[in-house]
Parts: structure tokens; C-alpha cells; sequence
């Protein structure tokens, strides 16, 4: 039985934590409400206060922990629980790795009605902490106050460097120290803050767009390179020359530092120019002996590590021989089509963004590879019957969607083309399970398996092989 605390807060006593959801969320229930708790743990026994009611499920916030499920640990990170990025801390990583497989399988079974039952282990990420190779904060003159912040009385300052609190796009959490990315990012970050608060340089001011400092991009590569971009607003070429010459001088690991001028009302860059303050305009990254050109609006695996497990996975359940005809689609900056080309005959890639098809045929050019080829443009109108015609019918297909899955229209294509296996990477088992209930018209699943690219996050890849049916 549910009770009310003084206004119209639900208290809901002693919910059993049975289940993670999907979205990473605690899953319980009283009497025949399903409740879905934030940052709760299976076996954890909670008082929760719902802060969402429908008809059949409720989502709702721990205001009591009663017994502490045994699958709890400590989160290293003092932001956790303020900042959005590190939502599962308080679960041994070893548990994260269960409810991921876990999940994955039922979101194939629901959905797609495939049978699990032959699905590989999860492969873990070696490294858990540092793992990341890009990070991206926000300068805000609001910043997230917390508990203790506002129980201090004194005045303080408003300005932020750091993450988007959840569901406040206006509000900042100001970051120390993120355990995402190895140094040298937090040393960066944090000077840059100091530097800009003794210097007068205004952070950006969310819902009035003005201020002079907007973001910060810094990436680093297993090579030992380091990127910096720095994005202004509303600046004075002064303050951009001060500020960058800080970094350069403060810096000298820096490889490549840039800048951007970005006045629009969103924070994206693909549509700006980018300034070279000193260095190149790129960072080198390698895997596998292949080493590929990484600009500041370059897509990349942001587990650098995990990514070469992943597409070692890919290769290995492609089986191939040396003569296939491999269509990469979906192949953003042709990393995976640069890394499997010397196992292939040919690779044609085909991609939606132009830059990165652009940076795909430079990573093949930088490695002296000549069997690929690459197309920009929609998916849906490149894959056409004439295209198939010219290049012929692929005996493997690669396919790696965003998170929405495949086009209807794709999944057509695939049908057209009859090649004897696809192989499915996919960062959202629900859109994958979708697909592959379409695809089972003409082919088998023969092989699952889940990789785990983000630790400490309910996100996870899956790896599906189908075979053409007889």
C-alpha cells in the first residue's frame, strides 16, 4: 500500500527490486504496478517516492533503502548521482555485464521472437574507468547548485564547465574530475575554467544565447595525441588568442588546437568552420596496424580499446575467405571497411554524412588500401536495384545503424541482394530486434553476441551473424 507525506508526494514502502529495465532504471512491483526506480538495484528493498503514475507502471526515486542488495558497490565518482553519464556506479561491474546479456536477449526474444538461447557471454571492457576517447563540456553561467551549495550561506560562483544536468538543458554540474577520459583532460578542463574565470571571459548564458565561451571538445588517441577545440560565441579575437595561447603554452602535448565560432542557437559544429590555432587540423588514431585521420567532427568509436574487440568480432563472425564482395553500410569514416579490406576482395562503404565519406576514402589512401569504395548519400536511395547491378550482389554484408535501426526500405534492399551472411552491430537491441524479425523471412540467426563499449551505462553493442536460409 502506497502512502502520501505531507502536499501530493506518493510514498510507496518495502518494494522488492526485482529486475533492471532497459533504460537502466530499477524494476519492481506493488501489487499490479510496475515501478521503475532510479538507481535502484535488484534485491535492494526501498521505500521509493513516485514521481510518475500511468495506468500499469510508475516511475519513481529511492526515499528509503531499506536492505541493501549485495550486488551494491560505492560509485568512485563524487558527481554520481547529479551527472547523467555514469548512471550504473553503484553496480559491480561484473552485475553491469550480467543485466546487459540479459537484457539484450529478452529485447530479442520480445521483439523479434528469436531464440537466445545459444548467445555468446558478453565480452567486457578490459578498462571500465579512462576508457573514452572524446569528451565534450558545456561553459554555462547557470550552474547546477547542489544541496550543499545552497545550504551554504555564502555567495558563490555561477559559472560551469561540465555535463548537462538531466532533463535541464539550461542547467550545468561544474566537473572536478571525470573518471571518461585519462589525462591529460581533467588537468585541461580545469584550467581552462581558471583561466576564463581570472580573465574575465563570460561563460555562455543558455537561454539568452550570449557570453563568449560555449564548449570544449578535447580527444585523445591511443597514439599518444591530443585534440583540443575550444568554441566560442560571442568573443573578441583578443580573448580567443589569450586563451589559446594559454593552452599552447600550459600544454605542449597538444597536437592539434583549434577553435570554432559558433553563433547559432545549437551547440552543433558540423555546419561550422574550424580554425587551426597551432598544430594539424586532425589526431591520428590506430588499430591493427591501420592508422585513421581524426578531425574534431569525425565520427569514431569513443572506446578506442573496445572498438578493435568489436570489429574483430565483426571479422570473425563474417568467416571470410579472402574473394568476398563486402557492403559496409552505414560505414560512417570507413573505419570498419578499412580494417576488414585486407581480409576481402572489395569493400563498397555507403554512408549519409558526405565529411565522413570523405574521411573514409583519405584512412584508405593514408594506408594504401585500393579496395574500397565509397558513397555518401541516404541509404535508402543509394541502395537502389542499378547500384547493386553495377557493383554487384555482396556475398557479405556489414550493416551498423544509428540507434533507429534500418529504413524499411534497407531491409528490402537485403532482400534484393541475397547475400549468403549479414552481419548486424548494433548499439540498440530493441530497433536490431525489430529488423531481424523482418530479416527472418529469408535468413537464420546463427550467432549473437553482446560487447559492452560503455561501462557504468545501461548502453551496450550487440553483434548478430545471419546466415541466407536454403
Amino acid at each position: 500500500m502506497s502512502r502520501r507525506k505531507p502536499g501530493t508526494v506518493t510514498i510507496v514502502p518495502n518494494v522488492h527490486i526485482i529486475d533492471i529495465a532497459e533504460e537502466g532504471k530499477g524494476v519492481g512491483k506493488a501489487d499490479e504496478l510496475v515501478i521503475f526506480v532510479d538507481k535502484a538495484v535488484p534485491g535492494d528493498v526501498v521505500d521509493v517516492r513516485l514521481t510518475k503514475k500511468k495506468k500499469n507502471f510508475a516511475e519513481a526515486i529511492i526515499d528509503q533503502l531499506h536492505e541493501k542488495s549485495a550486488l551494491r558497490t560505492d560509485p568512485f565518482c563524487p558527481h554520481f548521482g547529479t551527472c547523467g553519464g555514469c548512471k550504473w556506479q553503484h553496480m559491480g561491474y561484473d552485475s553491469q555485464l550480467k543485466f546487459k546479456q540479459k537484457n539484450v536477449e529478452a529485447a530479442l526474444q520480445r521483439l523479434g521472437k528469436i531464440d537466445t538461447s545459444g548467445t555468446e557471454p558478453i565480452l567486457g571492457s578490459e578498462k571500465n574507468r579512462y576508457y573514452r576517447n572524446k569528451l565534450e563540456f558545456t561553459f554555462s553561467n547557470k550552474r547546477w547548485l547542489e544541496k550543499t551549495d545552497v545550504e551554504r550561506d555564502e555567495d558563490f560562483d555561477m559559472n560551469a564547465l561540465g555535463f548537462h544536468v538531466p532533463l535541464r538543458f539550461d542547467k550545468i554540474l561544474d566537473i572536478e574530475h571525470c573518471y571518461l577520459q585519462d589525462e591529460p583532460s581533467n588537468s585541461i578542463r580545469n584550467a581552462v575554467r581558471k583561466y576564463a574565470l581570472e580573465n574575465g571571459l563570460s561563460f555562455y548564458d543558455l537561454r539568452n544565447h550570449e557570453g563568449v565561451l560555449r564548449n570544449l571538445i578535447i580527444r585523445t588517441s591511443s597514439t599518444g595525441e591530443v585534440m583540443v577545440a575550444v568554441v566560442f560565441a560571442y568573443p573578441e579575437q583578443t580573448q580567443v588568442d589569450g586563451l589559446m595561447g594559454f593552452l599552447q603554452n600550459e600544454f605542449p602535448q597538444i597536437t592539434s588546437l583549434l577553435y570554432i565560432v559558433n553563433q547559432k542557437k545549437n551547440d552543433t559544429i558540423f555546419d561550422q568552420d574550424v580554425v587551426v590555432f597551432s598544430g594539424r587540423d586532425h589526431i591520428f588514431e590506430e588499430m591493427d596496424g591501420i592508422r585513421f585521420k581524426i578531425g574534431v567532427k569525425s565520427f569514431y568509436q569513443t572506446n578506442s580499446e573496445q572498438a578493435f574487440e568489436l570489429y574483430k568480432i565483426t571479422r570473425d563472425f563474417a568467416g571470410f575467405k579472402g574473394d568476398e564482395l563486402v557492403y559496409d553500410l552505414y560505414t560512417g569514416a570507413g573505419t570498419i571497411a578499412n580494417f576488414i579490406a585486407k581480409n576481402v576482395k572489395q569493400v563498397v562503404g555507403v554512408e549519409y554524412v558526405p565529411t565522413a565519406i570523405e574521411d573514409a576514402k583519405f584512412n584508405s589512401a593514408l594506408n594504401g588500401i585500393d579496395n574500397t569504395i565509397f558513397y555518401a548519400g541516404d541509404m535508402k536511395d543509394i541502395l537502389t536495384s542499378e547500384f547493386i547491378l553495377a557493383h554487384g550482389k555482396p556475398d557479405v554484408v556489414i550493416t551498423d545503424p544509428p540507434r533507429a535501426g534500418m529504413h524499411a526500405d534497407v531491409v528490402q534492399r537485403l532482400f534484393e541482394m541475397e547475400s549468403e551472411k549479414i552481419v548486424y552491430v548494433s548499439c540498440n537491441a530493441a530497433t536490431q530486434a525489430r529488423d531481424l524479425e523482418l530479416l527472418k523471412e529469408k535468413y537464420d540467426v546463427v550467432r549473437i553476441k553482446p560487447v559492452d563499449m560503455f561501462p557504468h551505462t545501461q548502453h551496450v553493442e550487440n553483434v548478430v551473424l545471419l546466415r541466407l536460409k536454403a
